[in-house]
């Protein structure tokens, strides 16, 4: 994903932390924030990943007049996209991991802009899928001064063939 802006706002912090059950005070009363170390309200960990919002074209979301999720054209309501490889050699490609790497707490008033590049790519064979091909992806996320504030690899990993059940 990259984000051409990612404004950081209170009430996105607030709502993101509600989400995920963090009830910390420090992500949404301003008073108690300021007697804390940073000083200030800070987002929790992971809350770049809502960068994604904005994103026109993030690919999980559908594109305005796109069939997406609960269209019930299939059993599932989900349909394959044909431009998606989905894993090579008819394999199916999955998330594997995500790491955060955080040069400084991401705050309110930032204003992050998120750039994405390759980043390591290994292999493994596996048990019942043949070969595992895993692939990172790094997005760094820059404040509006240029400094880099925080660093997200997500590791991918596709299979070879379709995993048999034996």
């Amino acid at each position: 994903m990259a984000a051409d802006k990612f404004p950081i706002e209170a009430g996105h912090i607030m709502m993101f932390a509600r989400s995920i059950g963090d009830a910390n005070k420090i992500y949404y009363d301003a008073d108690y924030a300021k007697s804390t170390e940073p000083g200030k309200t800070i987002a929790p960990p992971t809350f770049v990943q809502a960068s994604a919002q904005f994103d026109p074209n993030y690919f999980l979301r559908p594109k305005i007049g796109e069939e997406w999720f609960g269209s019930a054209k299939e059993a599932t309501g989900i349909t394959k996209r044909e431009e998606s490889s989905g894993g090579g050699g008819g394999g199916g490609g999955l998330h594997a991991e995500q790491h955060y790497v955080y040069h400084r707490q991401v705050q309110v008033g930032d204003v992050l802009t998120a750039t994405s590049k390759p980043g390591k790519s290994w292999e493994k064979e596996g048990r019942r899928g043949g070969k595992l091909m895993f692939s990172e992806s790094v997005t760094e996320y820059h404040d509006q001064s240029g400094e880099l504030v925080v660093t997200a690899t997500s590791v991918g990993v596709r299979t070879e063939k379709p995993a048999t059940s034996a």
